[in-house]
């Protein structure tokens, strides 16, 4: 290929006589002579010191860009932003979470497309900045590799982040002392990475993989590791041949990439944000995803993985036996994945996990086929008379495949965690969280503070929760998100009373409430929607332009497809 077809965006920022404002701007960030010469790779770094997940991400980014210069590019590194979904959860500020998914994905599409960079490496630590900058490069369909910044190593006694969440409900039940609650806080946290069971970082570092959209084993690699240094430089070398050999994006992301994505998701015992996080990918490369093929893929895929929340091990140990790759070669060989996609190595997933070794004998982290956890899905697309357009459970069969109880109704996260740490909420109860959803929140807040409350006080396998929000990887128990349409667009669960009568039920997923047609319709002519505090800002502008959960919480106004070229 000749150089200014390797050079396709940047040759029209910096060729010519005309552009010498741009070289002479560039000269002054260090391109030199030969550098005008070379493609341009972006190197889009999520460093911030707002949360452990991605504070060395900034040191990733620089060894990303000296390989991309001593791969024959230019690595140009810049900044988007990152919130911390951890710090964050159960205030307010956790409205900003799912909108700063839209905030990365088009900070990226504008710097790059701004700039002229003629590749892509996006290096993302933490569940939102992940999938944005894989939304962004399916937007700009420009050769790109993304590279996971890497799982955190286990605090004391194999703790985490969900550790503490629990251990407020423990405290609050008597179980604990604050004494003990305070050495689980000082001690859960040991460093950089990103939260270390197969919450929703991990479980989108798998899925991205499994779509072909980052190297082997990116997913499974610890923050702070000389692998995951490796890992940013082969992401460049391969950027420069994704560039040479004309691979983009959308070549990658086709239907059968993002079955292969599902199904790792769900053989890991994946959270059910990836649920959402898919489809919005899905959506902006414009491939025709959505929840009915969960339920397809995941009727055929056994959940293989004993991890956490609801399992025994950790990432890190996950790493140690070889990672997912050797699980993604045991499903190819099963006939659960399609080797024919194309990946970021140029070759397909058939030729990448050819030479993959199976896990060592003996280990206990990954099950056999005939030994799964569960048969099928854990993640089950839930219809309804309380969901007419779906809702996501989580149920890996610990909590059982039936619930029902009585309805306990809350409009907000802090309203329903203050009653189950106040001994409120018991046995037999369907904690209801509304007015949480995309419109809602607005945002879609996770509610990871009262489900680890619930687990904490021991009520998990007592006690349901439902919510037009979401839940964070870390959750689990009998929980029931994504309740679509929300409570803020008069979706049914806008409607329920304290008593009515719910029943989940995973086997037939069906989640309904005992009111008949006739009575649903006479709460619905008095509903009146709550007014929102919100009336300015981003926040302002999401609740506008934000899609239901049930197609991914995208800000794509549907009408723009309509409307053709003129709108």
């Amino acid at each position: 290929m000749e150089e200014k077809e390797l050079r396709r965006y940047s040759r029209v920022v910096v060729d010519g006589i005309e552009q010498a404002p741009s070289r002479a701007m560039l000269r002054a960030v260090g391109f030199t002579e030969d550098d005008f010469k070379r493609p341009q790779i972006g190197i889009a770094s999520t460093w911030s010191m707002v949360t452990p997940c991605n504070m060395h991400i900034g040191d990733l980014a620089s060894v990303a860009a000296k390989a991309a210069d001593a791969a024959g590019g230019k690595g140009v590194v810049f900044n988007t932003i990152s919130v911390s979904d951890g710090i964050s959860m159960g205030t307010p500020g956790m409205r900003y979470s799912l909108v700063s998914r839209e905030i990365i994905a088009d900070s990226i599409e504008a710097v790059t497309g701004a700039e002229g960079f003629d590749g892509l490496v996006a290096i993302g630590g933490c569940d939102k900045n992940m999938p944005a900058c894989v939304m962004a490069m399916a937007r700009l369909n420009r050769p790109a590799v993304f590279v996971y910044g890497g799982t955190i190593k286990p605090g004391v006694k194999r703790r985490d982040i969900v550790s503490v969440f629990e251990a407020v409900g423990a405290a609050a039940a008597g179980s604990i002392s604050d004494a003990e609650l305070l050495e689980v806080e000082q001690t859960a946290i040991p460093g950089p990475g990103a939260c270390g069971g197969m919450y929703t970082a991990n479980s989108m570092a798998s899925a991205i993989e499994a779509l072909g959209m980052s190297l082997g084993n990116s997913s499974a690699q610890e923050a702070v590791s000389a692998h995951k240094r490796e890992d940013c430089e082969r992401a460049s070398q391969a950027v420069m041949n994704l560039i040479r050999a004309d691979i983009k994006p959308l070549d990658i992301m086709t239907k059968k990439a993002f079955e292969n994505a599902i199904a790792v998701v769900i053989a890991l015992g994946g959270s059910t944000n990836a649920v959402l996080h898919l489809l919005a990918i899905a959506r902006e490369a414009d491939v025709d995803l959505s929840l009915d093929d969960f339920t397809r893929i995941g009727a055929k895929t056994p959940l293989l993985a004993d991890v956490k929340p609801s399992g025994h091990f950790l990432m890190s140990e996950l790493i140690e036996i070889g990672g997912i790759q050797p699980l993604m070669k045991r499903m190819l060989d099963r006939g659960l994945l399609h080797g024919d996609c194309l990946t970021v190595t140029g070759k397909t997933l058939a030729e990448n996990l050819a030479d993959v070794a199976d896990y060592p004998t003996g280990q206990k982290i990954i099950r056999d086929f005939d030994n799964p956890i569960k048969a099928d899905s854990h993640l089950a697309i839930m219809y309804g008379n309380l969901a007419p357009e779906g809702a996501v459970a989580k149920i890996t069969g610990k909590e059982g495949l039936r619930f029902e109880g009585t309805a306990r109704v809350f409009h907000s996260e802090e309203e329903a965690l203050q009653a189950i740490l106040d001994g409120s909420i018991v046995a037999g109860n369907v904690v209801v969280i509304r007015y949480e959803g995309p419109k809602g929140a607005p945002g879609m807040r996770e509610m990871l503070s009262p489900t680890g409350a619930i687990m904490g006080k021991g009520l998990g396998s007592d006690v349901a929760l439902i919510t037009d929000g979401r839940f964070s990887g870390g959750s689990h128990g009998f929980v029931v998100g994504h309740v679509s349409p929300e409570a803020a667009a008069g979706g049914p669960i806008a409607l329920l009373e304290d008593g009515d009568r719910i029943t989940i039920d995973a086997e037939s997923k069906q989640i309904n409430v005992d009111l008949s047609a006739a009575e649903l319709d006479k709460r619905r002519k008095n509903w009146r929607r709550p007014v929102s505090s919100v009336s300015r800002g981003v926040l302002a502008k999401y609740r506008v332009q934000v899609s239901s959960a049930s197609e991914g919480a995208v800000t794509i106004p549907s009408a723009w497809e309509e409307q053709g070229d003129d709108a």
